[in-house]
């Protein structure tokens, strides 16, 4: 009998600088890593020229069974705001909701900035059109919608010359009817014109939010979907997973490639979801539970909150101060990469970001024209870096143009080129610590009980020192820190939110309703797995009752174990949210009343899981994986603003067995990541292939780097 040809699973992930790939051979049961340069303009053509390289190390494109893809597209193109021109459909008299937003600034620095400024509406006010038609609160038609309206509201799009039109009419979650009917006829006069509606996008209470996300949705989507249908194009012809591609999503699930280009918002946080699912699932094999994620790539970095196994999910969610009301992961994301750039100001002050060099020029150090210091450039001054090659030799660094940058940085701030340096690993070191801290700390978590998963290309350069300032006990680097996201895409199940508004004391609520919606709600999200091609024995589902004491702006999802509910279950649930109250905000108030605000249904595809690698015992001494050594810069002594160069041991960590412990200081240097041990911590490799990174030394408190 012929030998069955192996079959690929095979996941990517475009980040700023790199495009990174996870290959799962199914027969094998292993996977390996590939990195490939990144193409900011053309993302898909770094991706095709991957596959093509795949190719020639035996991964014919026809033997990848399932291909999923995390993406930036949708998130550069609101980021850099070079989305589609939107018009924008509201019910008349509420045009001003959306410029008045939440008639406030945002918290934090832009409290005291005299200077700021609300971001630029994505719907201009002269593509804005007003709808004559009024639907109650109970979703009842108060002022039916017309025929001559809608033609009106047709012809003013079309001569407005929109691309792609937003409609959020008042109460459209209760009664979708005039948004379909409206719907029908854009779509029916422009076949080519994109239409997003909020009563299927986000049929959800709170008019503001729901018609801010309609329009990020609608504008962000024509770029998001072009993109996967060149790309969908371009992997048909070469016979890449036939009817199995997916996208990853921001609630960190994946959904088909056909269902995207319909709801480009889920997409925002595409590639940084994958690697808080990866986080999850190395956490859960190695038993930890409560993890902070801290995924450092070229442009930025991204750090999540993962409490018993469980990461932080929310569904009121702000990027560059706009609102984004669809189910993300919490995630938060500052300018800090190792391709981010570092001036000095007419004021003589050191500046590091939120300007970034990319993947072209990218860093000097990677001798592709960049004429700027970079914080990769720091790390190659400081020895951190491999001041030859990286990428296993793939990628040459000059380090003499690295040492460049950073002088004409030192020069303006009277200092040593190597005070620069570390000076710029310093300022971003702080503002990353900031970003952890916002998720942790001042939502009231001790980062004594977390363990720091350092991943992305320059997380494992960063996360030591870090945990350090921090108070972090412990670091784990996956093995394989570069890929890390990508390979959280593999491990990623289908995902549907559902969500439904209906706003109830729970006192009053009839369980025959509740569990009626939760029916209709469960029917047709099966309906949807099913035609994906999920069996019902490879779906789950996941039931969720959004609640508030009466009055309250805001609201707290209590899990559903089970439906249909009983009229125990409820009084069970409504316990349920008084400890989920306090938890979250420090108090509860147990004796007023409750209302259930939303219904919420995760549906979702079970893949087939991913086994991760394991490492045999170590064999050996530790000291056969030393490949050389090389001067590093470490501080003098705890606390000091001073250091030296040190002779420090440079290990392979494809070398390293489990069992072997390396004692600081320490570079560990492998294909996709470089790992800095600091003198007083230790680095042990485990079963896994996790390096495991604990202090070792007391010393007393050290500056912030």
């Amino acid at each position: 009998m012929p030998e069955r040809p192996p079959t690929y699973r095979v996941a990517t992930d475009t980040g700023g600088t790199f495009t990174d790939f996870v290959v799962f051979d199914e027969s094998a049961g292993a996977y390996r890593i590939m990195k490939v340069p990144s193409s900011p303009h053309q993302p898909d053509q770094a991706l095709l020229a991957g596959l093509a390289t795949l190719e020639e190390q035996g991964v014919p494109p026809d033997a990848i069974s399932v291909f999923t893809h995390g993406t930036t597209v949708g998130t550069n193109a609101l980021l850099e705001e070079r989305g589609a021109r939107v018009g924008l459909a509201v019910t008349r008299g509420f045009r001003g909701v959306y410029e008045a937003m939440e008639q406030s600034r945002p918290f934090g620095p832009s409290v005291f900035d005299l200077g700021y400024t609300k971001p630029a509406l994505l719907a201009a006010e002269s593509d804005t059109v007003e709808i004559p038609e009024r639907l109650g609160a109970d979703g009842a038609v108060r002022e039916p919608i017309s025929e001559e309206a809608v033609a009106e509201a047709v012809r003013r799009f079309r001569e407005s010359g929109v691309e792609s039109v937003a409609v959020s009419l008042l109460f459209s979650f209760m009664n979708d009817e005039h948004e379909e009917r409206l719907a029908q006829a854009l779509r029916a006069a422009d076949p080519g014109l994109w239409v997003t509606t909020s009563s299927e996008l986000l049929p959800q209470m709170r008019e503001y939010v729901r018609l801010s996300t309609t329009v990020i949705n609608a504008y962000v989507s024509p770029v998001v979907g072009r993109y996967v249908g060149r790309l969908s194009a371009a992997l048909e012809q070469l016979g890449v997973a036939p009817g199995r591609r997916f996208t990853m999503q921001s609630n960190g699930g994946s959904v088909p490639f056909d269902r995207t280009p319909d709801r480009g918002v889920a997409t925002i946080l595409s590639g940084p979801a994958g690697g808080v699912t990866a986080s999850v699932a190395i956490g859960r094999a190695v038993g930890i539970d409560d993890l902070i994620t801290f995924d450092m790539g070229g442009t930025s970095c991204d750090v999540a909150l993962i409490q018993g196994g469980e990461p932080t999910v929310s569904d009121q969610n702000t990027l560059e101060g706009r609102h984004i009301a669809v189910p993300m992961l919490d995630i938060n994301t500052v300018s800090a990469g190792g391709g981010t750039v570092a001036v000095v100001d007419r004021h003589g002050s050191l500046h590091v970001g939120p300007r970034s060099a990319g993947a072209v020029p990218g860093p000097a150090a990677y001798g592709k024209g960049g004429r700027t210091a970079t914080v990769t450039d720091a790390n190659v001054v400081l020895g951190y870096l491999n001041p030859v090659s990286l990428l296993d030799g793939g990628l040459a660094v000059d380090a003499a143009a690295a040492e460049r940058v950073v002088a004409e940085v030192a020069g303006p701030l009277g200092v040593d080129t190597v005070r620069a340096a570390d000076g710029i690993v310093r300022i971003v070191n702080v503002k990353m610590g900031q970003a952890i801290r916002s998720i942790s700390t001042e939502r009231g978590f001790d980062l004594r009980d977390f363990t720091l998963v350092a991943f992305g290309g320059a997380g494992p350069l960063h996360a030591s020192q870090i945990a350090l300032d921090l108070g972090i006990p412990r670091v784990l680097v996956p093995p394989s820190p570069g890929a890390t996201s990508a390979l959280g895409l593999l491990m990623s199940d289908v995902k549907h939110d559902l969500v439904r508004s209906r706003l109830t004391d729970i006192g009053e609520l009839r369980v025959e309703d509740a569990n009626e919606l939760f029916e209709q709600m469960a029917r047709t999200a099966a309906k949807q797995l099913s035609q994906e091609g999920f069996p019902k024995d490879a779906t789950a589902f996941r039931y969720f009752l959004d609640m508030r004491y009466s009055g309250q702006g805001y609201e707290n999802p209590v899990p559903v174990a089970s439906v249909p509910l009983t009229p125990d279950d409820l009084a069970r649930y409504r316990r349920d949210f008084d400890a989920i109250h306090e938890q979250c905000h420090g108090h509860a108030a147990p004796d007023q009343s409750v209302e259930v605000v939303n219904y919420r249904v995760q549906a979702i595809g079970l893949v087939p899981p991913v086994s991760l690698p394991t490492l045999p015992a170590a064999e050996g001494p530790v000291s056969a994986a030393v490949v050389g050594t090389r001067p590093a810069y470490f501080p003098d002594s705890a606390g000091s603003d001073t250091g030296a160069y040190a002779d420090t041991p440079v290990y392979a960590r494809a070398r390293l067995g489990a069992g072997h412990r390396i004692t600081g200081p320490a570079v560990v240097e492998q294909y996709d990541s470089t790992v800095v041990v600091f003198p007083e911590q230790q680095a042990e490799a485990d079963g896994h292939g996790n390096l495991l990174i604990t202090r070792v030394r007391p010393a007393a408190e050290r500056s912030s780097r």
